[in-house]
């Protein structure tokens, strides 16, 4: 091939590839309008809402003051850390226990 052929090949293929760019880049646009759609129904609700977590119930019962419980979550009360530092086992405090 001469170079004024390969010339007119380089431009048609840089053509053909700056077309299917273009299309592509319509293509994802339209997808993102798509999406953004879709993503905006989600922030008509309000920022502060927290998604509801189900009630967790008290596992462990302080013997010397029952209205003070503890679900097992997070760091455990002053109570319960005296009273195992005393020598007793967290399954003494269990509610299931006592009840039974």
């Amino acid at each position: 091939m001469s170079i004024d052929e390969l010339w007119a090949l380089h431009e048609r293929i840089a053509a053909d590839l700056a077309a299917r760019l273009i299309a592509e880049r319509e293509a994802l646009e339209l997808r993102l309008k798509q999406l953004n759609c879709v993503g905006l129904s989600r922030q008509n609700e309000p920022s502060g809402a927290r998604r509801r977590y189900p009630k967790v119930f008290p596992k462990f019962r302080n013997p010397d003051h029952p209205s003070e419980t503890w679900a097992g979550r997070g760091k455990q009360p002053r109570w319960l850390t005296a009273q195992l530092k005393t020598g007793k086992r967290i399954d003494d405090f269990r509610i299931d226990r006592v009840a039974a």
